[in-house]
C-alpha cells in the first residue's frame, strides 16, 4: 500500500554554542562511528519548533502541555461564564478533568501543606494539578469547558460530581478531550498514562541532531567586575566557567502524513470539518523545523544560525534517514571546515542508497542550500528557496491526500 512520507534532512553549522546540556551543564555528546559527536536531542528540536509555530498558526490551533492544567481549564470557564466564581471554576475544571481522563488531579503536597488545604484544593487555596503533563487543544480545552457548565446546576460540587458519573456526561468528557486535536497534539503525539485510549500516535519523528565529524567539549573561564569597584579594590567579583562546542550538525525528521491527516481529518466528530488540513500541518512543520532553534545558553553564545542545506523527500514506501553518509567522520577540509565535505559527502551517498535500494520512480525531491560549499547537493532535487519549498511540499501533499495515495 502506498504511503505519503516527508524525509526531511538537514546540515546546519552551529558556532560556539551550547545548545543542549546534560545534568552536569556539559553539552550533549554521543558515540557514533567510534567517535564522539555533538548532539542535540529530539526533544529539544522538538521544544523549539513548537515555539515556532506560535508565529506560524493560530492560537487555536495549538496546544497546552502542563500539569497546571485545571488552572487552565478554570480560565476557559470563566471566560464563557464571567460570573462564575474563580474558585468554583478551579473546583469545576478539577472534577471535569478527572473524569474526563481518568488521571488524578490534586495540589501538590508541599502546596497543600502550605495552604492548609486537603489534596483536592480549589476552593481554599491552591489550584490542582495533575501528576504529569497533560498535552490538551485550546479546542478540547473549550469544550470541556462548555461541558462544565452544561452539568453544573448550581446546587454545589456534589450534585457537580453526581452529574459527571453518568455514563452519557462522562462519555461525553472522554470525547471533549479525544476529537479536535491541535496541529502539535496530531505531530508530536500524546500519553496519558490513566486512559491509554486517548493516547495519540505521533505522526513525526524526530531524530537526534549529531555533528557530522568528531568534536571537542571546550570551558570558556569568564569573569565579571563588580562596577562599584574602584581602582584600588582589583580582582572579579564573580568567577565560573561554561561548557561549550561548535559543530555541522545533520538533523533529520519524518512525517507520517497518512497519520497526520487520521488524526486531524478522520478523529473527529462526524459532523465537523477538520480545522487544519494535513497539508498545512504540514507546511508549518517543515517551515517551524527547519529555522527553530533550541535556546540553551543563546544569550552566552548568541549562535543564531540558519540551515546551510535542506534536502526534502516526499516517500511512497517508508522514511530513510541519510545518517549513515557520516558513520565515518567527516575530515577538516583543506582549508578548513566540515561541510563541504559533508555535502559531497550527501551527492554520492543519497543516489547510490535510493539506486540500490530501488526507491519508486516519481518520488519527489527539492533541495535548498546556501554557498558553494554545497555545489554537490545541486542535482538531488529541484532547487528552492524556504518559500516555494514551503508551497511545493504543501501543494504536493495536498494532491496525494485528494487522490486518496
Amino acid at each position: 500500500m502506498s504511503r505519503t512520507i516527508v524525509d526531511i534532512h538537514i546540515l546546519q553549522t552551529v558556532p560556539p554554542s551550547n545548545l543542549n546540556r546534560d545534568d552536569t551543564g556539559t553539552p550533549k555528546s554521543a558515540l557514533y562511528g567510534g567517535v564522539r559527536r555533538a548532539r542535540v536531542s529530539s526533544q529539544a528540536w522538538k521544544r523549539a519548533t513548537r515555539k515556532a509555530f506560535n508565529d506560524l498558526l493560530p492560537p487555536s490551533e495549538l496546544g497546552v502541555r502542563t500539569k497546571k492544567v485545571a488552572e487552565a481549564l478554570a480560565e476557559r470557564i470563566t471566560a464563557l461564564a464571567p460570573a462564575t466564581d474563580p474558585a468554583h471554576a478551579v473546583d469545576l475544571a478539577a472534577e471535569t478533568l478527572r473524569a474526563a481522563t481518568g488521571t488524578k488531579v490534586e495540589v501538590p503536597k508541599r502546596k497543600a501543606k502550605e495552604e492548609g488545604q486537603d489534596s483536592t484544593g480549589g476552593s481554599n487555596g491552591a489550584a490542582p494539578e495533575s501528576s504529569y503533563l497533560m498535552f490538551l487543544s485550546r479546542r478540547q480545552l473549550d469544550a470541556l469547558a462548555a461541558l462544565a457548565l452544561e452539568l453544573d446546576a448550581g446546587d454545589g460540587l456534589k450534585s457537580f460530581q453526581a452529574a459527571l458519573k453518568k455514563k452519557e456526561n462522562k462519555a461525553a468528557a472522554q470525547q471533549a478531550v479525544d476529537t479536535r486535536h491541535s496541529v502539535d497534539i496530531a505531530l508530536f503525539g500524546r500519553m496519558v498514562a490513566d486512559s491509554t485510549d486517548l493516547n495519540v500516535e505521533a505522526a513525526t519523528q524526530v531524530a537526534h541532531a549529531i555533528s557530522v565529524h568528531k568534536s571537542e567539549i571546550e570551558s570558556d573561564y569568564y569573569t565579571a567586575v563588580d562596577d562599584r569597584n574602584t581602582e584600588s579594590e582589583t580582582g572579579a567579583g564573580m568567577i565560573g566557567s561554561v561548557d561549550f562546542n561548535s559543530a555541522t550538525l545533520y538533523r533529520y525528521a519524518a512525517v507520517d502524513v497518512d497519520e497526520l491527516h487520521r488524526t486531524l481529518g478522520t478523529g473527529l466528530r462526524t459532523d465537523e470539518a477538520p480545522s487544519t488540513p494535513a497539508q498545512k500541518a504540514v507546511a508549518a512543520f517543515l517551515e517551524g523545523f527547519i529555522t527553530s532553534l533550541p535556546t540553551g545558553k543563546i544569550n552566552t553564545f548568541g549562535n543564531h544560525t540558519l540551515p546551510s542545506a535542506v534536502i526534502v523527500k516526499l516517500r511512497t514506501l517508508r522514511p530513510v534517514s541519510f545518517v549513515g553518509a557520516f558513520e565515518q567522520p567527516v575530515p577538516q577540509g583543506t582549508n578548513g571546515g566540515f561541510l563541504e565535505e559533508a555535502c559531497q559527502r550527501l551527492g554520492r551517498y543519497v543516489p547510490q542508497l535510493e539506486k540500490t535500494f530501488g526507491v519508486p520512480d516519481g518520488e519527489q525531491s527539492w533541495v535548498l542550500r546556501v554557498g558553494e560549499e554545497t555545489q554537490a547537493l545541486k542535482d538531488l532535487g529541484t532547487n528552492v528557496t524556504l518559500a516555494e519549498l514551503v508551497k511545493d511540499v504543501e501543494a504536493a501533499v495536498a494532491e496525494r491526500l485528494e487522490s486518496g495515495a
